[in-house]
Protein backbone atom coordinates (compact mmCIF):
# COMPACT_ATOMS: atom_id res chain seq x y z
CA UNK A 1 0.00 0.00 0.00
CA UNK A 2 1.36 3.26 -1.08
CA UNK A 3 1.07 6.53 1.50
CA UNK A 4 -1.18 7.88 -0.50
CA UNK A 5 -3.57 5.42 -0.49
CA UNK A 6 -2.77 5.08 3.44
CA UNK A 7 -3.41 8.64 3.40
CA UNK A 8 -7.14 8.38 1.82
CA UNK A 9 -7.59 5.68 3.80
CA UNK A 10 -7.11 7.74 6.82
CA UNK A 11 -9.80 10.62 5.48
CA UNK A 12 -12.32 8.57 3.98
CA UNK A 13 -11.73 4.83 4.94
CA UNK A 14 -13.74 4.70 8.16
CA UNK A 15 -17.09 5.87 6.88
CA UNK A 16 -17.55 3.40 3.96
CA UNK A 17 -18.31 0.10 2.50
CA UNK A 18 -20.45 -0.71 4.88
CA UNK A 19 -22.16 -2.97 1.93
CA UNK A 20 -19.01 -4.78 0.59
CA UNK A 21 -18.92 -8.56 1.48
CA UNK A 22 -21.56 -7.97 4.06
CA UNK A 23 -24.30 -8.25 1.53
CA UNK A 24 -22.79 -9.78 -0.82
CA UNK A 25 -23.06 -13.92 -1.44
CA UNK A 26 -20.01 -14.25 -2.63
CA UNK A 27 -18.21 -11.94 0.00
CA UNK A 28 -14.33 -12.26 -0.79
CA UNK A 29 -11.51 -14.87 -0.54
CA UNK A 30 -7.90 -15.24 -0.82
CA UNK A 31 -7.89 -18.88 -1.85
CA UNK A 32 -10.27 -21.33 -3.55
CA UNK A 33 -12.99 -23.00 -1.30
CA UNK A 34 -11.64 -25.70 1.10
CA UNK A 35 -12.51 -27.15 4.32
CA UNK A 36 -11.68 -24.18 7.19
CA UNK A 37 -10.00 -24.56 10.44
CA UNK A 38 -12.48 -21.76 11.78
CA UNK A 39 -15.12 -20.51 10.80
CA UNK A 40 -16.44 -17.00 13.04
CA UNK A 41 -20.03 -15.67 13.30
CA UNK A 42 -21.50 -12.88 14.05
CA UNK A 43 -22.42 -9.23 13.45
CA UNK A 44 -20.00 -7.69 15.75
CA UNK A 45 -17.01 -8.33 13.56
CA UNK A 46 -14.74 -5.10 13.43
CA UNK A 47 -12.86 -5.72 9.87
CA UNK A 48 -10.74 -1.80 10.06
CA UNK A 49 -10.98 -2.57 6.16
CA UNK A 50 -13.83 -0.81 4.24
CA UNK A 51 -13.77 -2.83 1.63
CA UNK A 52 -15.04 -6.18 4.11
CA UNK A 53 -16.55 -3.70 7.07
CA UNK A 54 -20.22 -5.52 7.81
CA UNK A 55 -19.29 -9.09 7.30
CA UNK A 56 -20.54 -11.45 8.96
CA UNK A 57 -18.37 -14.23 8.76
CA UNK A 58 -14.50 -14.36 8.75
CA UNK A 59 -12.53 -17.70 7.30
CA UNK A 60 -9.04 -19.03 8.41
CA UNK A 61 -7.61 -21.23 6.91
CA UNK A 62 -4.01 -22.19 8.16
CA UNK A 63 -1.89 -18.77 9.14
CA UNK A 64 -4.44 -17.02 7.15
CA UNK A 65 -7.38 -14.78 7.02
CA UNK A 66 -9.02 -16.61 3.58
CA UNK A 67 -12.51 -15.20 3.19
CA UNK A 68 -14.58 -12.58 4.37
CA UNK A 69 -17.94 -12.37 3.63
CA UNK A 70 -22.03 -12.59 4.80
CA UNK A 71 -23.29 -15.33 6.53
CA UNK A 72 -24.43 -18.05 3.98
CA UNK A 73 -20.97 -17.32 2.07
CA UNK A 74 -18.97 -18.23 5.61
CA UNK A 75 -21.30 -21.01 5.74
CA UNK A 76 -19.76 -22.86 2.44
CA UNK A 77 -16.54 -23.06 4.39
CA UNK A 78 -17.91 -25.24 7.14
CA UNK A 79 -16.47 -28.78 7.10
CA UNK A 80 -16.84 -32.00 9.09
CA UNK A 81 -13.49 -30.85 10.87
CA UNK A 82 -14.33 -27.19 11.20
CA UNK A 83 -14.45 -25.06 14.60
CA UNK A 84 -17.60 -22.96 14.19
CA UNK A 85 -17.77 -19.78 16.76
CA UNK A 86 -21.12 -18.20 16.90
CA UNK A 87 -19.67 -14.23 18.49
CA UNK A 88 -23.45 -13.94 19.78
CA UNK A 89 -22.40 -10.69 21.62
CA UNK A 90 -18.87 -10.52 21.43
CA UNK A 91 -16.85 -8.85 18.82
CA UNK A 92 -14.18 -9.98 16.24
CA UNK A 93 -11.17 -7.78 15.31
CA UNK A 94 -7.76 -7.41 13.92
CA UNK A 95 -4.85 -7.95 16.56
CA UNK A 96 -3.87 -5.28 18.66
CA UNK A 97 -0.45 -4.46 17.41
CA UNK A 98 2.21 -2.83 19.79
CA UNK A 99 2.81 0.45 18.70
CA UNK A 100 6.02 0.59 20.87
CA UNK A 101 6.64 -0.59 24.04
CA UNK A 102 9.73 -2.49 25.60
CA UNK A 103 9.28 -6.26 25.75
CA UNK A 104 12.69 -6.74 27.34
CA UNK A 105 11.78 -4.56 30.20
CA UNK A 106 8.40 -5.91 30.58
CA UNK A 107 10.30 -9.44 31.18
CA UNK A 108 12.34 -8.37 34.05
CA UNK A 109 9.83 -6.57 35.42
CA UNK A 110 7.14 -9.49 35.97
CA UNK A 111 9.06 -10.75 38.68
CA UNK A 112 9.87 -7.46 40.38
CA UNK A 113 7.79 -5.01 42.92
CA UNK A 114 5.22 -3.46 41.78
CA UNK A 115 5.63 0.18 43.64
CA UNK A 116 2.99 1.72 41.53
CA UNK A 117 0.34 4.08 42.27
CA UNK A 118 -3.38 2.65 41.83
CA UNK A 119 -4.98 1.76 39.35
CA UNK A 120 -1.39 -0.03 38.39
CA UNK A 121 -0.41 -0.96 41.82
CA UNK A 122 -0.67 -0.33 45.27
CA UNK A 123 1.40 2.61 46.25
CA UNK A 124 0.12 5.56 47.84
CA UNK A 125 2.79 7.35 49.86
CA UNK A 126 6.76 6.26 50.61
CA UNK A 127 5.58 4.26 53.90
CA UNK A 128 4.06 2.02 51.40
CA UNK A 129 6.69 1.20 49.03
CA UNK A 130 8.84 0.83 52.14
CA UNK A 131 6.55 -1.53 53.31
CA UNK A 132 6.47 -3.55 49.66
CA UNK A 133 10.41 -3.77 49.65
CA UNK A 134 10.55 -5.10 53.35
CA UNK A 135 7.46 -7.54 52.33
CA UNK A 136 8.98 -8.56 49.21
CA UNK A 137 12.72 -8.89 51.00
CA UNK A 138 10.50 -11.48 54.11
CA UNK A 139 8.60 -13.37 51.43
CA UNK A 140 11.30 -14.14 49.03
CA UNK A 141 14.30 -14.55 51.80
CA UNK A 142 16.61 -12.16 49.38
CA UNK A 143 19.81 -12.73 51.34
CA UNK A 144 22.02 -9.92 52.04
CA UNK A 145 24.07 -7.94 49.23
CA UNK A 146 21.72 -9.07 46.39
CA UNK A 147 19.68 -6.35 44.42
CA UNK A 148 16.27 -5.18 45.28
CA UNK A 149 14.56 -3.69 42.75
CA UNK A 150 11.10 -1.98 42.69
CA UNK A 151 9.12 -0.66 39.52
CA UNK A 152 7.02 1.98 38.22
CA UNK A 153 7.13 4.42 41.44
CA UNK A 154 5.36 8.00 40.86
CA UNK A 155 6.31 10.72 43.05
CA UNK A 156 3.39 13.21 41.11
CA UNK A 157 0.98 10.33 43.01
CA UNK A 158 2.71 9.72 46.10
CA UNK A 159 1.18 11.39 48.97
CA UNK A 160 4.44 13.21 49.66
CA UNK A 161 4.41 14.67 46.00
CA UNK A 162 8.35 13.67 45.63
CA UNK A 163 10.78 11.36 44.94
CA UNK A 164 11.99 8.73 47.43
CA UNK A 165 15.46 9.24 48.61
CA UNK A 166 18.46 7.29 49.81
CA UNK A 167 16.99 7.88 53.55
CA UNK A 168 13.27 6.79 52.26
CA UNK A 169 14.76 3.28 51.09
CA UNK A 170 17.36 2.64 53.72
CA UNK A 171 14.74 2.47 56.00
CA UNK A 172 13.87 -0.69 54.05
CA UNK A 173 17.04 -2.32 54.15
CA UNK A 174 20.70 -1.39 54.32
CA UNK A 175 21.82 -4.97 53.48
CA UNK A 176 20.04 -5.12 50.18
CA UNK A 177 21.51 -2.87 47.30
CA UNK A 178 17.68 -1.20 46.75
CA UNK A 179 16.97 0.13 43.27
CA UNK A 180 13.99 2.28 42.49
CA UNK A 181 12.42 2.53 38.74
CA UNK A 182 10.46 5.61 38.25
CA UNK A 183 7.74 5.29 36.00
CA UNK A 184 9.22 7.11 33.28
CA UNK A 185 11.85 4.86 33.31
CA UNK A 186 13.97 7.81 32.92
CA UNK A 187 14.73 8.15 36.40
CA UNK A 188 15.51 5.99 38.99
CA UNK A 189 16.33 6.22 43.19
CA UNK A 190 18.49 4.28 45.32
CA UNK A 191 19.60 3.15 48.71
CA UNK A 192 23.13 4.09 50.43
CA UNK A 193 24.37 0.45 49.77
CA UNK A 194 23.40 0.90 46.30
CA UNK A 195 24.80 3.91 45.83
CA UNK A 196 28.03 3.07 47.42
CA UNK A 197 28.00 -0.37 45.72
CA UNK A 198 28.28 1.88 42.30
CA UNK A 199 30.46 3.79 43.14
CA UNK A 200 28.70 7.06 43.53
CA UNK A 201 29.45 9.42 45.86
CA UNK A 202 29.94 13.29 46.53
CA UNK A 203 33.31 13.36 44.18
CA UNK A 204 31.07 11.51 41.27
CA UNK A 205 30.33 14.11 38.24
CA UNK A 206 27.20 14.29 36.27
CA UNK A 207 27.80 12.18 32.95
CA UNK A 208 26.69 13.15 29.90
CA UNK A 209 23.03 13.46 29.40
CA UNK A 210 22.76 12.53 33.23
CA UNK A 211 21.96 14.59 36.50
CA UNK A 212 22.54 13.22 40.04
CA UNK A 213 20.71 15.02 42.45
CA UNK A 214 22.08 16.23 45.37
CA UNK A 215 21.29 16.93 48.82
CA UNK A 216 20.57 20.39 49.84
CA UNK A 217 23.84 22.45 50.50
CA UNK A 218 26.03 19.00 49.47
CA UNK A 219 27.44 17.54 46.79
CA UNK A 220 26.15 14.08 48.82
CA UNK A 221 23.91 12.22 46.06
CA UNK A 222 20.19 12.31 47.17
CA UNK A 223 19.98 8.92 45.91
CA UNK A 224 17.44 10.40 42.95
CA UNK A 225 19.31 10.50 40.00
CA UNK A 226 17.87 11.26 36.07
CA UNK A 227 18.53 9.74 32.33
CA UNK A 228 22.14 8.29 32.19
CA UNK A 229 23.25 8.79 35.88
CA UNK A 230 20.37 6.24 36.43
CA UNK A 231 21.53 4.01 33.99
CA UNK A 232 24.61 3.60 35.39
CA UNK A 233 23.49 2.08 38.06
CA UNK A 234 20.03 0.24 36.91
CA UNK A 235 21.96 -1.31 33.81
CA UNK A 236 24.23 -3.87 35.81
CA UNK A 237 21.25 -4.26 38.11
CA UNK A 238 18.76 -5.67 36.30
CA UNK A 239 21.93 -7.72 34.45
CA UNK A 240 22.37 -9.90 37.17
CA UNK A 241 21.16 -13.21 37.04
CA UNK A 242 19.20 -12.27 34.05
CA UNK A 243 20.72 -14.06 31.31
CA UNK A 244 18.98 -17.72 33.63
CA UNK A 245 15.86 -16.86 33.53
CA UNK A 246 15.65 -15.33 30.14
CA UNK A 247 14.01 -17.77 28.14
CA UNK A 248 11.09 -18.14 30.75
CA UNK A 249 10.93 -14.31 31.55
CA UNK A 250 10.67 -13.44 27.84
CA UNK A 251 7.58 -16.20 27.10
CA UNK A 252 5.93 -14.76 30.03
CA UNK A 253 6.23 -11.31 28.97
CA UNK A 254 4.84 -12.38 25.65
CA UNK A 255 1.83 -14.30 26.88
CA UNK A 256 1.09 -11.47 29.17
CA UNK A 257 0.96 -8.94 25.67
CA UNK A 258 -0.90 -11.79 23.83
CA UNK A 259 -3.87 -11.69 27.27
CA UNK A 260 -3.92 -8.20 26.47
CA UNK A 261 -5.51 -9.09 22.95
CA UNK A 262 -1.83 -8.17 21.08
CA UNK A 263 -0.31 -9.98 18.10
CA UNK A 264 2.63 -7.97 17.68
CA UNK A 265 4.94 -6.85 20.39
CA UNK A 266 7.61 -4.13 20.46
CA UNK A 267 11.11 -3.86 22.23
CA UNK A 268 12.32 0.07 21.52
CA UNK A 269 16.18 0.28 22.55
CA UNK A 270 16.90 -3.01 22.78
CA UNK A 271 20.49 -3.78 24.22
CA UNK A 272 22.67 -6.04 21.50
CA UNK A 273 22.63 -8.78 24.77
CA UNK A 274 18.60 -8.83 24.55
CA UNK A 275 18.44 -9.38 20.28
CA UNK A 276 21.02 -11.81 20.75
CA UNK A 277 18.63 -14.07 23.51
CA UNK A 278 15.73 -13.51 21.44
CA UNK A 279 17.08 -14.59 18.25
CA UNK A 280 18.66 -17.88 20.27
CA UNK A 281 14.96 -18.71 21.26
CA UNK A 282 13.18 -18.21 18.32
CA UNK A 283 16.00 -20.40 16.55
CA UNK A 284 14.63 -23.24 18.89
CA UNK A 285 11.02 -22.59 18.77
CA UNK A 286 8.60 -20.20 17.51
CA UNK A 287 7.67 -17.30 19.64
CA UNK A 288 3.75 -17.26 20.66
CA UNK A 289 3.48 -13.77 19.05
CA UNK A 290 5.31 -12.08 16.64
CA UNK A 291 8.66 -9.78 18.27
CA UNK A 292 10.07 -6.61 16.65
CA UNK A 293 13.40 -5.58 18.03
CA UNK A 294 14.75 -1.64 17.48
CA UNK A 295 18.37 -1.72 18.99
CA UNK A 296 19.52 1.38 20.68
CA UNK A 297 21.64 3.20 18.34
CA UNK A 298 24.42 4.52 20.89
CA UNK A 299 25.10 0.22 20.66
CA UNK A 300 25.68 0.42 17.17
CA UNK A 301 28.47 2.42 15.67
CA UNK A 302 27.85 1.82 11.96
CA UNK A 303 25.41 0.31 9.46
CA UNK A 304 27.91 -2.44 9.45
CA UNK A 305 26.82 -3.27 12.82
CA UNK A 306 23.11 -3.39 11.95
CA UNK A 307 23.77 -5.58 9.16
CA UNK A 308 25.52 -8.23 11.72
CA UNK A 309 22.43 -8.20 13.57
CA UNK A 310 20.31 -9.25 11.23
CA UNK A 311 17.99 -6.57 10.36
CA UNK A 312 15.10 -7.62 8.38
CA UNK A 313 11.40 -6.88 6.90
CA UNK A 314 10.86 -10.93 7.06
CA UNK A 315 10.39 -12.86 10.75
CA UNK A 316 12.15 -15.59 11.57
CA UNK A 317 10.08 -17.59 14.32
CA UNK A 318 8.42 -14.50 15.06
CA UNK A 319 11.18 -12.45 15.72
CA UNK A 320 12.89 -10.08 13.83
CA UNK A 321 14.96 -6.89 13.87
CA UNK A 322 13.11 -3.60 11.87
CA UNK A 323 15.54 -0.95 12.78
CA UNK A 324 16.97 1.02 14.74
CA UNK A 325 15.91 3.57 17.91
CA UNK A 326 17.21 7.17 19.19
CA UNK A 327 16.05 8.45 22.60
CA UNK A 328 16.39 12.33 22.00
CA UNK A 329 15.13 13.42 25.18
CA UNK A 330 13.67 12.55 28.80
CA UNK A 331 9.68 12.33 29.85
CA UNK A 332 7.20 14.98 30.38
CA UNK A 333 5.88 12.73 33.87
CA UNK A 334 9.56 13.06 35.15
CA UNK A 335 10.34 16.60 33.80
CA UNK A 336 13.00 15.84 31.83
CA UNK A 337 10.93 16.55 28.22
CA UNK A 338 13.11 18.86 26.12
CA UNK A 339 11.33 21.98 25.56
CA UNK A 340 11.59 25.40 23.52
CA UNK A 341 9.94 27.30 25.97
CA UNK A 342 10.35 27.42 29.95
CA UNK A 343 8.13 24.23 32.20
CA UNK A 344 5.48 26.22 34.21
CA UNK A 345 6.80 24.62 37.05
CA UNK A 346 10.30 22.15 36.92
CA UNK A 347 12.23 19.71 39.27
CA UNK A 348 13.27 20.78 42.21
CA UNK A 349 15.78 23.48 42.04
CA UNK A 350 15.11 24.19 38.58
CA UNK A 351 15.37 27.82 37.57
CA UNK A 352 12.47 29.91 35.73
CA UNK A 353 14.25 29.37 32.61
CA UNK A 354 14.65 25.16 32.82
CA UNK A 355 13.23 23.07 29.54
CA UNK A 356 15.43 20.72 30.41
CA UNK A 357 17.80 19.19 28.29
CA UNK A 358 18.75 16.13 25.28
CA UNK A 359 20.04 12.89 26.19
CA UNK A 360 22.06 12.27 22.77
CA UNK A 361 24.84 14.22 21.33
CA UNK A 362 22.48 15.64 18.28
CA UNK A 363 25.13 15.38 15.45
CA UNK A 364 24.96 11.48 16.90
CA UNK A 365 21.55 11.94 15.45
CA UNK A 366 21.71 14.05 12.49
CA UNK A 367 24.50 11.82 11.54
CA UNK A 368 23.50 8.46 11.58
CA UNK A 369 19.88 8.91 11.23
CA UNK A 370 20.27 10.36 7.55
CA UNK A 371 22.84 7.09 6.99
CA UNK A 372 19.62 5.38 7.81
CA UNK A 373 17.11 7.18 5.58
CA UNK A 374 19.54 6.41 2.62
CA UNK A 375 20.20 2.65 3.59
CA UNK A 376 16.19 2.70 3.89
CA UNK A 377 16.20 1.18 7.04
CA UNK A 378 13.43 2.54 9.31
CA UNK A 379 14.39 4.22 12.57
CA UNK A 380 12.46 5.51 15.96
CA UNK A 381 13.11 8.83 17.55
CA UNK A 382 12.19 9.02 21.07
CA UNK A 383 11.11 12.42 21.64
CA UNK A 384 8.49 14.60 23.95
CA UNK A 385 9.36 17.87 23.97
CA UNK A 386 9.01 20.05 21.33
CA UNK A 387 12.26 20.92 21.00
CA UNK A 388 13.73 17.34 20.79
CA UNK A 389 10.47 16.76 17.93
CA UNK A 390 12.39 20.04 16.23
CA UNK A 391 15.77 17.80 16.13
CA UNK A 392 13.81 14.78 14.92
CA UNK A 393 12.38 16.57 12.38
CA UNK A 394 15.59 18.15 11.42
CA UNK A 395 17.44 14.50 10.89
CA UNK A 396 14.52 13.49 8.01
CA UNK A 397 14.45 16.99 6.60
CA UNK A 398 18.35 16.85 5.52
CA UNK A 399 18.10 13.01 4.24
CA UNK A 400 14.35 13.19 2.47
CA UNK A 401 14.00 17.00 2.48
CA UNK A 402 10.81 16.73 0.27
CA UNK A 403 9.54 13.58 1.71
CA UNK A 404 10.03 11.71 -1.11
CA UNK A 405 11.22 8.43 0.23
CA UNK A 406 8.70 6.13 1.71
CA UNK A 407 10.88 6.35 4.95
CA UNK A 408 7.96 6.20 7.38
CA UNK A 409 10.38 7.70 10.53
CA UNK A 410 8.77 7.79 13.58
CA UNK A 411 8.45 10.39 15.94
CA UNK A 412 7.47 8.36 19.51
CA UNK A 413 5.53 9.21 21.98
CA UNK A 414 5.58 13.34 20.50
CA UNK A 415 3.82 14.35 23.87
CA UNK A 416 4.24 18.13 23.35
CA UNK A 417 3.81 18.21 19.40
CA UNK A 418 3.17 21.90 18.29
CA UNK A 419 0.50 22.20 15.28
CA UNK A 420 3.05 23.58 12.77
CA UNK A 421 5.35 20.70 13.99
CA UNK A 422 2.18 18.12 12.44
CA UNK A 423 2.66 20.28 9.04
CA UNK A 424 6.38 19.68 8.47
CA UNK A 425 5.79 15.97 9.88
CA UNK A 426 3.22 15.64 7.13
CA UNK A 427 5.35 16.91 4.53
CA UNK A 428 8.24 14.76 5.32
CA UNK A 429 6.02 11.57 5.87
CA UNK A 430 6.96 10.98 9.84
CA UNK A 431 4.42 8.85 11.59
CA UNK A 432 3.64 10.01 14.76
CA UNK A 433 3.11 7.01 17.66
CA UNK A 434 1.23 9.10 20.24
CA UNK A 435 1.71 7.97 24.01
CA UNK A 436 -2.10 8.79 24.28
CA UNK A 437 -1.90 7.04 27.42
CA UNK A 438 -0.83 10.52 29.21
CA UNK A 439 -4.06 12.34 29.72
CA UNK A 440 -5.60 9.98 31.93
CA UNK A 441 -2.01 8.66 34.02
CA UNK A 442 -0.19 12.50 34.08
CA UNK A 443 -2.54 15.24 33.13
CA UNK A 444 -3.34 17.04 36.36
CA UNK A 445 0.39 16.79 36.24
CA UNK A 446 0.88 18.19 33.30
CA UNK A 447 -1.18 21.30 33.94
CA UNK A 448 1.14 21.67 36.78
CA UNK A 449 4.27 21.41 34.94
CA UNK A 450 3.15 22.84 31.28
CA UNK A 451 0.18 25.09 32.31
CA UNK A 452 -3.44 24.59 30.78
CA UNK A 453 -2.48 25.18 27.07
CA UNK A 454 -0.05 23.36 26.20
CA UNK A 455 -0.97 20.53 28.58
CA UNK A 456 -4.65 20.19 26.41
CA UNK A 457 -2.40 19.58 23.39
CA UNK A 458 -0.84 16.69 24.79
CA UNK A 459 -0.75 13.69 21.94
CA UNK A 460 -2.84 15.97 19.63
CA UNK A 461 -4.85 12.83 18.07
CA UNK A 462 -7.94 15.22 16.55
CA UNK A 463 -5.45 17.53 14.99
CA UNK A 464 -3.36 14.87 13.53
CA UNK A 465 -6.49 12.76 12.18
CA UNK A 466 -8.11 16.15 10.33
CA UNK A 467 -4.73 16.76 8.44
CA UNK A 468 -4.94 12.58 7.01
CA UNK A 469 -1.29 11.99 9.01
CA UNK A 470 -0.95 8.39 9.49
CA UNK A 471 -0.50 7.17 12.86
CA UNK A 472 -0.60 5.13 15.76
CA UNK A 473 -1.38 4.98 19.91
CA UNK A 474 0.77 2.57 22.43
CA UNK A 475 0.82 2.33 26.17
CA UNK A 476 4.69 2.23 26.42
CA UNK A 477 4.41 -0.41 28.46
CA UNK A 478 6.00 -1.31 31.25
CA UNK A 479 5.10 2.47 31.93
CA UNK A 480 1.99 1.77 32.20
CA UNK A 481 0.62 -1.76 31.71
CA UNK A 482 -0.37 -3.32 27.61
CA UNK A 483 -4.31 -2.52 28.21
CA UNK A 484 -5.33 -1.52 25.10
CA UNK A 485 -9.22 -0.83 25.71
CA UNK A 486 -8.08 1.39 28.30
CA UNK A 487 -5.76 3.13 26.17
CA UNK A 488 -8.39 3.36 23.41
CA UNK A 489 -10.94 5.15 26.34
CA UNK A 490 -8.11 7.49 27.29
CA UNK A 491 -7.66 8.43 23.57
CA UNK A 492 -11.83 8.94 22.92
CA UNK A 493 -12.69 10.17 26.39
CA UNK A 494 -9.06 12.57 27.14
CA UNK A 495 -9.77 12.49 31.17
CA UNK A 496 -7.61 13.09 33.99
CA UNK A 497 -7.62 11.05 37.29
CA UNK A 498 -9.69 13.85 38.64
CA UNK A 499 -12.05 13.84 35.78
CA UNK A 500 -10.93 16.92 34.22
CA UNK A 501 -11.43 16.63 30.21
CA UNK A 502 -7.55 17.33 28.94
CA UNK A 503 -7.71 18.95 25.47
CA UNK A 504 -11.49 18.29 24.95
CA UNK A 505 -10.78 19.03 20.99
CA UNK A 506 -8.09 16.25 20.78
CA UNK A 507 -10.57 13.49 21.37
CA UNK A 508 -11.11 10.46 18.75
CA UNK A 509 -13.65 8.18 17.76
CA UNK A 510 -13.42 4.66 18.90
CA UNK A 511 -13.39 3.59 14.93
CA UNK A 512 -10.23 5.96 14.53
CA UNK A 513 -8.62 4.67 17.82
CA UNK A 514 -8.63 1.30 17.13
CA UNK A 515 -7.43 2.01 13.77
CA UNK A 516 -4.60 3.31 15.71
CA UNK A 517 -4.11 0.15 17.23
CA UNK A 518 -4.63 -2.19 14.52
CA UNK A 519 -3.84 -0.67 10.65
CA UNK A 520 -2.29 2.37 11.91
CA UNK A 521 0.57 0.82 13.63
CA UNK A 522 1.11 -2.24 11.19
CA UNK A 523 1.53 1.18 8.89
CA UNK A 524 4.51 2.36 10.68
CA UNK A 525 6.01 -1.33 10.67
CA UNK A 526 5.37 -1.73 6.83
CA UNK A 527 3.38 -4.61 7.62
CA UNK A 528 0.11 -3.04 6.23
CA UNK A 529 -0.24 -5.73 3.27
CA UNK A 530 0.37 -8.20 6.03
CA UNK A 531 -1.68 -7.67 9.18
CA UNK A 532 -3.72 -4.96 11.00
CA UNK A 533 -7.32 -5.45 9.30
CA UNK A 534 -9.53 -8.41 8.49
CA UNK A 535 -8.91 -8.87 5.12
CA UNK A 536 -8.45 -12.04 2.78
CA UNK A 537 -4.73 -12.91 2.05
CA UNK A 538 -3.62 -11.41 5.54
CA UNK A 539 -2.51 -12.79 8.87
CA UNK A 540 -5.10 -14.76 11.14
CA UNK A 541 -4.28 -12.50 14.04
CA UNK A 542 -7.29 -11.82 15.51
CA UNK A 543 -8.68 -11.25 18.68
CA UNK A 544 -12.49 -11.74 20.37
CA UNK A 545 -13.62 -9.29 22.99
CA UNK A 546 -16.29 -9.31 25.23
CA UNK A 547 -18.37 -6.79 23.58
CA UNK A 548 -18.33 -4.23 20.69
CA UNK A 549 -16.35 -1.57 21.64
CA UNK A 550 -18.85 0.62 19.07
CA UNK A 551 -21.44 -0.65 21.03
CA UNK A 552 -20.50 0.12 24.64
CA UNK A 553 -20.56 3.50 25.96
CA UNK A 554 -16.87 5.08 26.15
CA UNK A 555 -16.13 5.57 30.37
CA UNK A 556 -16.69 1.23 29.61
CA UNK A 557 -14.58 0.75 27.20
CA UNK A 558 -11.55 -0.52 29.52
CA UNK A 559 -14.44 -2.94 31.10
CA UNK A 560 -14.33 -4.95 27.98
CA UNK A 561 -12.57 -8.58 28.08
CA UNK A 562 -10.17 -9.80 25.90
CA UNK A 563 -12.07 -13.56 25.62
CA UNK A 564 -9.47 -14.89 22.99
CA UNK A 565 -6.59 -13.97 21.19
CA UNK A 566 -5.24 -15.99 17.96
CA UNK A 567 -1.77 -15.52 16.53
CA UNK A 568 -0.90 -16.71 13.01
CA UNK A 569 -3.84 -18.71 13.21
CA UNK A 570 -3.95 -20.19 16.28
CA UNK A 571 -5.24 -19.41 19.94
CA UNK A 572 -2.44 -18.11 22.00
CA UNK A 573 -4.27 -16.90 24.79
CA UNK A 574 -7.96 -18.16 25.80
CA UNK A 575 -9.96 -16.30 29.03
CA UNK A 576 -11.60 -19.91 29.31
CA UNK A 577 -7.95 -21.60 30.00
CA UNK A 578 -6.91 -22.77 33.70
Amino acid sequence: MTWNAVHLFFLFGLGFGLLACGSSPEGSASMPRTDAEIVFFGEGIMTVDPTTEGAEAVVVVGDEIAAVGNRPFGQAWVGPETRVVELGEKARLPGFIDAHGHAALVMQFLPKVNVSSPPVGPAKSIDDIVDLLKAHIEEKQIPPGEWVIGYGYDDSLLAENRHPTREDLDRASTDHKIALVHVSFHLGTFNSTALKASGVDAGTPNPPGGVIRRQADSQEPNGVMEEAAAMMILRPAFEAGAAERFAPDLLAALNYHAANGITTVQDGASSLQFTEGVRQLAAAQPLPIDLVAYPHSLEIANLDDLAELGFSPSYENGFRIGGVKFVLDGSPQGRTAWLTQPYAEGPPGAGADYVAYPIVDPQHYLDFSKQLIQAEIPFLAHANGDAAIDLMIEGVDQATPNGERDHRSVVIHAQLTREDQLDEIKQLGIVPSYFAAHPYFWGDWHRVSFGDERASQISPLRSTRDRGIPFSIHNDAPVVPPDILRLIKIAVQRETRSGHVLGADQRISVEDAVHAVTLGSAYHYFEEDEKGSITPGKRADLVVLSEDPRAVKPEALDEINVVETMARGKTVYSSASP
